[in-house]
């Protein structure tokens, strides 16, 4: 901001400056700024800091323009009014995670199990199945509570310090603990602390991206009066609001709001605020139901991810089958139901029951979010990690996550038709990275005057980390990742400096700044006049944009026409054009301090292309999505030419591919629709340029209505709402705002969109090992459902019915023996080609056609071999079998043969359990051919041992059996069986008829081409 300040007419339509054109309020590209009037203080003003001049802000607050506040003062406001912090960082509490953890069906249904067993004084397996509870809400609550504290240590290093001004010193302080009335000052760098009326400043223009989604950086005044008291955030442009940065020039403010009452924190407060409901204008009754209603379902797990909604409905159904069966077990009886029976009817019940299902669950998402950490990606909500593997559409920012979020100088075009082009350049801040191609001769051009008006007409600092000390903490110094090289300043002029800078430009020593014209968005150009304070000439250096310098030279028609079309082919290759130019003035007749005298007949030098290059590993990632059948849409604030040469180079477009006529819009065009005309469009658009929040939501509701699952990506305060309408939203770590991790369910440390592939890798993974899992439990469950119905055939003398398996051994068939094999297969590596099939169905979730078709062959297949185990020991001998009554808690007097028919049982199915294991790991193909990599007829010692975990699972689960049914009063008092001999064949007999069943059914399976894996992604090689 000039120091002349403007002459402003109260309707606002006009505004005069004086000498400076910086002194100008708007730009034709900035909101119109309505209502700006003359200041006088006769007048009575509204209470709002842009509505009042500097010295009514000054006396609102109690504060001294000169000295601020005293630092009695300040600490006696800190006490009145809390920290400048914003609540919704503070994330989720203890408390809250464990009510995440006990809401779900299944815990319900187990806590009910835990429940009865003590009630019939079954201590064992009531304990038991109370550690399964127990283990399952400890492994989650640690999870997600580590998950949170990661988190929280993000938001720590996002708290930025601040200088101001207490008792007529400046110093450095945390700007939490800023109070209104502070003063603070404002430079080049520097995040804004809190929301600041401006009170005095030169050249000043702030990033309100991360608030207002305006990707281009907003010129402040101090000066502006407003009369509309309701007028846009983003037009108050004698305000800098908290969490906004400074690009340019500096500044003097006093602070007007913090903590919750900035404009941060009140979109913070919106997310935090109940979304309204159907009951919200129904009578108190009718809303005491309502809340009872949602409650129930919260605590049932009937809300949340897929996963989360279908395994919850899965245990409900599971509870009322086990209910049932239950019934079924008390009519065998007649309904004559002593101990015996109501223990067979528990145990029946509890057969069908997982009783593991949650702990392996919870410990393998455990697993997956600690690999998410180390591929840089924070997840807040574990069920979230399985739910990021099912979308079919991303819809991705642009700036920082598809590119690197910074500019790098690409092409200049230099007067003479010469042509420099940057190449190899994979930092954009080091000028020693990569070489510059030029098309022709350096001779004889205006290579260094150019250089050095790139160097010259600058604000910004480059420097090597190496050589530099430690910047000031308050201000806002950014580098490439893994690079010693820092820049501090707006990004079009560091990426000017860098380019200078790679032939070894510097300022000379004889040069002497005599006068600056700063850029402002009015004239959208800059100036600077340097000379050797003797001589009575100096150079001039300018910079600006093409259409505005154009006019400024003095040049013929011809060249500048010329500069024209290379100015639009450039601009057509997605660069940001910049014309470069210079003179000589006589400082004796001309006056350097005038704008319109220094800015006139200047000569051409060239344009400079700028552009915000791709992460490097943004293509392949792109690719990867494609062959994932995931869509990815870029929705960006920039400019749509922009935005169309990244999304061809990084893959999002394609040149070889037909596109509908929709496949790029602006945002404008997108938003004016209805939904009846976006839902008519053949396919949403790819790209959307110039993207507000709203259009944002927008898209996504579009992609609900196709049946969509869909991830959003964001940065900003504004963002969140959209992160918050997305299935999972993915906030950035790195310059994401507090508010957006606060509204994301994950949060990427290094802002790369590579980074998400690797999650929904990871949550394909996930997904895949899941359905394994699930079918090994399921299939021990259906096996003993199989067999203990059935063998409520099998009866003794009194009638009574005899247990083909003790209720010992069904909770150590379920938990000992299957929880670390589900265990084992929850850890399975990713498929070679998780990444070239479809995205799996979200209406059938895990639960796949192809899961329960496996599951009943597996469970029918299991239960019919234990079955026959213990038919075949109980009456093959005599052919018959005549059983005294008593056998089911008794070993004794006759009751030897239910004892050994019973060990083989649980021998016979803890084996079956332990080879499923292996089967399971691939729902097709054979176990001995299992994995491309091996071949030979030992292939298949390879593939079992590759997974270590699952290998020895099943080792040690082969070990354990033989000590149950060994180990003298163990076997006989506790699990109700005795030791057997010839009885092992019968078990190896079941074992091999078993492998030789499921080998059959997976070879149908190939030959008829059952099962959705099959299928490869559209595309896929």
């Amino acid at each position: 901001m000039g120091e002349t300040e403007a002459k402003v007419i109260t309707n606002g339509a006009d505004h005069a400056s004086s000498s400076s054109d910086s002194s100008a309020i708007a730009s034709p590209d900035e909101p119109p700024i309505a209502g700006l009037r003359q200041v006088d203080i006769a007048i009575e003003k509204p209470s709002l800091p842009h509505t009042q001049s500097v010295g009514q802000v000054a006396a609102h607050y109690n504060t001294s323009l000169e000295d601020g506040l005293s630092s009695q003062e300040a600490a006696a406001r800190l006490t009145r009014d809390g920290p400048n912090t914003i609540k919704g960082a503070k994330g989720i509490s203890l408390w809250q995670i464990l009510f995440a953890q006990v809401a779900n069906a299944l815990t319900v249904v187990l806590i009910a199990v835990a429940v009865l067993s003590f009630a019939i004084s079954d201590y064992i397996e009531g304990g038991v199945v109370l550690a399964v509870i127990v283990l399952n809400i400890v492994v989650g609550l640690v999870q997600d509570y580590r998950a949170e504290q990661t988190i929280q240590s993000l938001y720590a290093l996002s708290t930025p310090k601040c200088k101001v001004i207490r008792d007529g010193h400046s110093d450095t302080v945390k700007a939490e603990t800023l109070v209104k009335g502070d003063l603070v000052s404002l430079a080049v760098g520097d995040m804004v602390p809190a929301d600041l009326r401006l009170v005095s400043g030169i050249n000043l223009s702030a990033d309100e991206a991360l608030l207002t989604g305006e990707s281009v950086a907003i010129s402040k005044h101090h000066e502006a009066v407003f009369d509309d008291i309701d007028m846009p955030i983003g037009d108050r442009i004698n305000l800098a609001y908290s969490g906004s940065s400074i690009t340019r020039g500096r500044a003097t403010g006093v602070v007007i709001a913090t903590g919750m009452e900035t404009q941060v924190g009140q979109i913070a407060e919106m997310l935090r605020k109940t979304k309204k409901t159907a009951a919200d204008d129904k009578s108190s009754a009718y809303k005491a139901m309502y809340k009872a209603y949602q409650t129930t379902r919260a605590i049932l797990g009937l809300e949340g991810t897929p996963l989360q909604v279908t395994l919850s409905k899965f245990a409900l159904l599971l509870f009322a089958f086990a209910i049932l069966l239950a019934i079924i077990v008390f009519a065998a009886s007649l309904f004559d139901i002593n101990d015996d029976v109501l223990l067979y009817g528990i145990c029946v019940g509890v057969a069908v029951i997982p009783e593991s299902l949650l702990a392996v669950l919870t410990v393998t998402m455990a697993v997956a979010t600690k690999a998410m950490v180390a591929g840089n990606v924070i997840v807040r909500q574990m069920p979230s990690l399985e739910a990021v593997g099912g979308v079919t559409n991303i819809c991705s920012d642009k700036t920082g996550t598809l590119t690197q979020g910074r500019m790098i100088t690409r092409k200049v075009w230099l007067r003479g038709d010469l042509t420099g082009t940057t190449e190899g350049s994979t930092d954009p801040y080091d000028p020693t990275n990569g070489s510059v191609k030029w098309s022709g001769s350096l001779a004889g051009s205006c290579l260094d005057t150019f250089l050095t008006t790139l160097i010259l007409c600058n604000n910004s600092t480059v420097s090597d980390g190496k050589k530099e000390q430690e910047t000031d903490s308050s201000s806002v110094t950014t580098s490439a990742e893994g690079s010693t090289w820092k820049a501090v300043g707006e990004p079009t002029e560091i990426a000017l400096k860098v380019f200078g800078l790679r032939f070894g430009n510097r300022k000379s020593s004889g040069d002497q700044l005599i006068a600056e014209h700063p850029f402002d968005s009015t004239c959208k150009r800059m100036s600077v006049v340097y000379g050797g304070g003797v001589d009575s000439e100096a150079s001039v250096y300018s910079k600006g944009a093409v259409e505005i310098l154009i006019p400024l030279l003095n040049e013929d028609e011809e060249l500048k026409k010329a500069i024209y079309a290379k100015a639009e082919d450039l601009a057509s290759q997605g660069l940001r054009v910049l014309c470069i130019a210079n003179r000589t003035i006589d400082t004796k007749a001309e006056d350097a301090h005038d704008r319109k005298q220094v800015e006139t007949n200047l000569r051409f030098l060239g344009l400079a292309g700028l552009y915000d290059p791709p992460r490097q590993e943004t293509a392949g990632a792109v690719a990867q999505c494609k062959r994932a059948g995931i869509q990815v849409h870029m929705v960006t604030g920039d400019h749509i030419k922009t935005a169309t040469a990244i999304a061809y180079e990084v893959g999002i477009l394609s040149h070889d591919v037909a596109l509908p006529p929709t496949a790029v819009m602006a945002a404008a065009d997108f938003g004016n629709l209805t939904d009846e005309q976006v839902d008519a469009m053949e396919s949403l658009p790819l790209v959307i340029a110039r993207c507000s929040p709203l259009t944002k939501v927008k898209v996504i509701k579009a992609l609900h209505r196709r049946k969509a699952f869909c991830i959003m990506t964001g940065d900003g305060v504004n963002d969140s709402p959209a992160l918050k309408q997305a299935d999972v939203g993915i906030a950035m770590g790195d310059r994401g705002s507090d508010v957006a991790k606060e509204a994301a369910d994950m949060v990427l440390t290094d802002d790369n969109f590579a980074s998400i592939v690797t999650g929904i890798k990871e949550g394909r993974r996930l997904a895949d090992n899941i359905q394994k899992f699930l079918l090994h439990l399921l299939t021990s469950n259906l096996a003993q459902v199989v067999l203990l119905l059935i063998g409520l055939a099998f009866q003794d003398e009194d009638g009574l019915s005899i247990f083909p398996l003790s209720p010992l051994e069904i909770l150590w068939a379920n938990l000992i023996t299957s929880s670390p094999l589900a265990l084992g297969l929850g850890l399975e590596e990713a498929q070679a080609d998780i990444l070239d099939r479809p995205p799996r169905s979200l209406k059938s979730g895990v639960f796949t056609l192809d899961l329960v078709r496996d599951q009943l062959v597996y469970g029918v297949c299991m239960g019919s071999m234990s079955l026959m185990s213990f038919m075949l020991v109980m009456y093959a001998p005599n052919g018959y079998g005549s059983v005294v009554a008593g056998c089911n808690e008794s070993g004794d007097g006759g009751c030897e043969v239910v004892y050994r028919a019973r060990a083989t049982t649980f021998a016979t199915l803890a084996f079956l359990l332990l080879i499923t294991s292996w089967e399971v790991k691939h729902f097709q193909r054979s176990l001995f051919a299992m994995n491309d990599k091996y071949k030979g007829p030992f292939s298949v010692f390879k593939t079992i041992y590759e997974n270590r975990f699952l290998f020895w699972g099943v080792v040690v689960g082969f070990v354990m059996i033989f000590p149950v049914i060994y180990i003298p009063v163990l076997n006989t008092s506790v699990f109700h069986h005795r030791g057997i001999s010839w009885e092992w064949g019968v078990v190896a007999g079941a074992v091999v008829l078993y492998l030789a069943l499921i080998e059959s059914w997976k070879a149908c399976k190939r030959r008829f081409k059952l099962g959705a894996d099959l299928q490869r992604a559209p595309g896929a090689v």
